[in-house]
């Protein structure tokens, strides 16, 4: 893994990269801060949940169909893509030319998906597919959530390097972090 430590390096590389990967557990504000990236960088916004995982009314989308899509979009020249599955890091990260890994404490993320939840109760978020309504977040998804670091980063930085060795990957791991990466990016924080 191509680990920037410093965070103002990482925003210079952000600021000429067009095509970027934003992952981290759920609740830990990926796709608000993908939506402020985009903007503020001009690039085409691509939330996973709503393009390629979930059809209206929660119904999962065929995988075979899924890695299609995602193919399809990556061999784009230009993109900002949300979404941590690594199942579908072999397509992404060898086109990706920067990886922005939203680290936050646990406790956090399961904060932001609870304040989601209340905030889009029986609404659809921007970021998911149509009919997809938020609910309010079962214990399952709490679980996943609280145990991401030790079930799931494992994956994730296996498929890191297998995939994407040569990709600089910033961590940020709180709001502060992110909040100074948008500042030295020259974007609204």
């Amino acid at each position: 893994m191509a680990q920037v430590d410093d965070i103002a390096a990482a925003a210079t590389a952000l600021r000429r990269a067009e095509r970027v990967m934003v992952i981290g557990c759920s609740g830990g504000g990926k796709s608000t801060l993908s939506q402020e990236l985009a903007a503020g960088l001009d690039l085409p916004y691509v939330p996973m949940d709503r393009e390629f995982f979930w059809l209206p009314g929660w119904v999962k989308r065929d995988k075979a169909e899924e890695r299609r899509l995602i193919a399809q979009t990556v061999a784009s020249e230009r993109w900002l893509m949300d979404g941590s599955g690594p199942s579908s890091f072999d397509l992404r990260l060898p086109r990706a030319q920067l990886v922005i890994w939203l680290r936050l404490p646990r406790w956090q993320c399961v904060l932001g998906v609870v304040k989601r939840g209340v905030r889009y109760f029986g609404r659809t978020r921007p970021d998911m597919a149509p009919g997809c309504n938020e609910r309010f977040p079962d214990f399952e998804f709490l679980a996943y959530i609280w145990t991401f670091e030790q079930k799931f980063v494992p994956a994730i930085l296996h498929n890191i390097n297998l995939h994407g060795a040569h990709v600089p990957v910033v961590q940020l791991k709180s709001r502060a972090e992110m909040r100074k990466f948008l500042d030295l990016a020259g974007l609204p924080a």
